[in-house]
């Protein structure tokens, strides 16, 4: 890969060149917006490098996505990704203004609200994306998995460091709510429509409003298995609550 472009299988996409597109107003012009894009993506290889681990996660997590080409132009949830990047470089840079300018665009045109601040791993899966928030003081690990209208958020008026840490592996479900400064162990799993407000240790699911963990039966100790945030596995927890099936 060189700089910040990327090869498909269908030639040549400009990463850089098409989120400034996407994402350029009356105010964010396309040609500043590119220049920017192109400076971050050449100064840090860390983000070309992670650029390139979310778009392998789309491919093989959503069956969806058809191929590489797909998800560079279509999919909103890895384009929000790499703007976030890129406001990300420009908040430790203390260019503050224009990184919240970044992130204010990218929640009006991809529905997805990440602070500059927050922490964001590679290998990243935001799948369908719409309505994703992820607060300032929020820290999302390596090969992780969120769906859309998954809330990273805290818990009040309180400052200071708030927000959510996500594991590695982690997989949130549609809906999910997590509050506060609280720890999702790596492999975690976090059900649909679950509010989560306290810690929830490695390897295990929480599901429900407020959200319970899910026991083992007669203590059982579950072998290990792939990470969720990569295999997309969100019912196997089922086996573990409850015999009824519909």
């Amino acid at each position: 890969m060189q700089t910040s472009r990327l090869m498909t299988f269908n030639g040549i996409v400009r990463i850089d060149m098409l989120v400034s597109l996407l994402l350029c107003s009356s105010t964010l012009l396309s040609t500043l917006l590119y220049d920017l894009f192109l400076a971050s993506f050449t100064a840090h290889p860390s983000l070309r490098a992670a650029v390139v681990a979310d778009l392998l996660a789309a491919r093989s997590r959503d069956p969806a996505c058809v191929g590489f080409s797909q998800c560079l132009l279509n999919f909103k949830g890895f384009l929000a990704i790499q703007a976030h990047r890129v406001s990300h470089v420009l908040w430790a840079q203390q260019r503050r203004p224009l990184a919240l300018a970044l992130q204010s665009r990218v929640a009006d045109v991809f529905a997805v609200d990440i602070h500059p601040a927050a922490v964001v791993g590679k290998g990243i899966l935001l799948d369908h994306a719409t309505g994703v928030v992820i607060g300032e003081t929020a820290v999302v690990g390596d090969n992780v998995s969120i769906l859309h209208h998954v809330t990273l958020g805290g818990t009040g008026k309180a400052v200071g460091d708030r927000h959510p840490k996500i594991g590695d592996g982690v997989l949130i479900g549609a809906g999910a709510t997590i509050l506060g400064n609280v720890k999702i162990g790596a492999g975690a799993k976090i059900g649909a429509g679950s509010v989560v407000l306290i810690d929830v240790p490695a390897r295990n699911t929480a599901v429900g409003n407020p959200a319970r963990l899910i026991g083992r039966k007669n203590g059982e100790v579950e072998k290990d298995e792939d990470m969720p945030g990569e295999s997309m596995d969100h019912t196997s927890f089922i086996r573990q609550w409850s015999d009824y099936t519909i």
